[in-house]
């Protein structure tokens, strides 16, 4: 990234310096070096929760007049997601979207337009933990993750169908 963020312009996409301290929180949690470029792709990440693709998340920060190259924004979300702090998405659509995976959650997306939503369950930790450890017992494998999707029509391709049917 060419030059610097003024504190102004960080703050204007990291929101504040408590963002600021939980990026450099997580950076630290997971053994990363913390630098601008991570900051503000997790930060970015955080705050928008539309599972982005890196398109989308170069574009936010152009907005914000951040300007870091497709590339940076990839190899960054690619180190996210080899320490399971970001989670990669693939959509209806083929296309690669990313989330940040702070609170554990599953996804629906929508075989017909790919869109991707966040599913909050209270028991899905404890499911989670027992599929792993089912996983463990039959297969033999340390488990070292997981990702768990369900797919189905979302809402307004629901309404949308049912107009093309009448």
């Amino acid at each position: 990234m060419g030059s610097h963020l003024v504190n102004n312009e960080r703050n204007s996409i990291m929101g504040s310096t408590d963002i600021n301290e939980q990026t450099k929180a997580v950076l630290k949690k997971y053994h990363l070096r913390v630098t601008e470029q991570r900051q503000i792709i997790i930060s970015y990440l955080a705050s928008h929760h539309n599972h982005p693709s890196v398109e989308m998340i170069r574009e936010g920060l152009i907005k914000k007049n951040v300007k870091l190259g497709p590339a940076t924004i990839y190899n960054t979300l690619n180190t996210f997601v080899d320490h399971g702090i970001v989670i990669e998405l693939k959509n209806g659509d083929g296309s690669t979207h990313y989330d940040y995976f702070e609170n554990h959650h599953y996804h629906a997306i929508c075989t017909h337009c790919g869109k991707i939503a966040d599913i909050n369950f209270p028991e899905f930790n404890r499911i989670e933990h027992e599929l792993e450890t089912k996983a463990a017992e039959q297969a033999g494998y340390l488990m070292t993750g997981n990702h768990f999707e369900v797919y189905g029509i979302c809402p307004a391709c629901q309404a949308k169908l049912r107009i093309k049917a009448k």
